[in-house]
């Protein structure tokens, strides 16, 4: 597996790396990637078939991604994380609860060592100190290649939750229909701590030096930029 910690300067160009990626090991193979990113500036990003009129309050910029999973608020002391992982038949990658499971369990485990405190997962995807989240995640499938990727609460402005989005309908038992300030934490950890934590625990060495640019650009330009796709729910 090799890393890369990459972070553009435009939304959509970091959530269009990411299908990039998956796109082009599917399509020739290569190493399995963990990437990084850091967002400077708030944006929402719904889940895939999540409805704007459902999920969003505020009036700043909203994108779609291309997994599924629960409408998030992206900004700075947000940690990115995206797994590009090749699923093998009749391993833990082939099929979604199964992958659900084996990945946060390995999340859980390195944080847990990180924080030397007991992190627990809720719900499908949750992490959790306790009963307050700090990591949520969704998965991309395609034949041979799925893209696995979350965000980490490190030293994020909670409180813009509440005026960016909605409690949402569709929710974990544990959350008791709480506000977004009563239900997430921040880490207080630096980034790269993080990182090196989930490096050691995914054997992730060397860098990664080639990046699908075209690709990329491709599908910032036509999907991620475009009205059409972030706003067709």
């Amino acid at each position: 597996m090799k890393t890369l910690d990459l972070t553009f300067s435009q939304a959509a160009d970091n959530l269009a790396c990411d299908e990039a990626l998956l796109d082009e090991r599917e399509a020739s193979g290569g190493d399995e990637v963990l990437r990084f990113w850091s967002p400077k500036k708030y944006f929402t990003v719904l889940g895939y078939s999540n409805a704007l009129k459902d999920e969003v309050r505020g009036t700043g910029p909203v994108f779609r991604r291309c997994s599924g999973g629960g409408t998030v608020l992206q900004g700075p002391g947000c940690l990115n994380y995206s797994l590009i992982l090749k699923i093998k038949p009749g391993g833990p990658l082939d099929r979604i609860r199964s992958t659900n499971e084996y990945v946060m369990q390995r999340q859980r485990e390195a944080l847990a060592k990180l924080l030397k405190k007991e992190v627990s997962v809720r719900g499908h995807t949750d992490l959790t100190l306790g009963e307050l989240k700090f990591s949520g995640n969704a998965q991309r499938r395609k034949r041979g290649w799925l893209l696995f990727h979350g965000s980490f609460l490190l030293d994020f402005d909670i409180a813009r939750l509440e005026d960016a989005l909605k409690i949402p309908e569709k929710q974990p038992a544990y959350r008791q229909n709480r506000p977004h300030a009563s239900f997430v934490t921040n880490l207080k950890v630096p980034p790269s701590k993080v990182k090196e934590a989930l490096k050691k625990i995914w054997g992730a060495e060397g860098k990664l030096t080639k990046v699908p640019r075209e690709r990329l650009k491709a599908l910032a330009k036509e999907r991620y930029s475009k009205k059409e796709w972030n706003l067709k729910f």
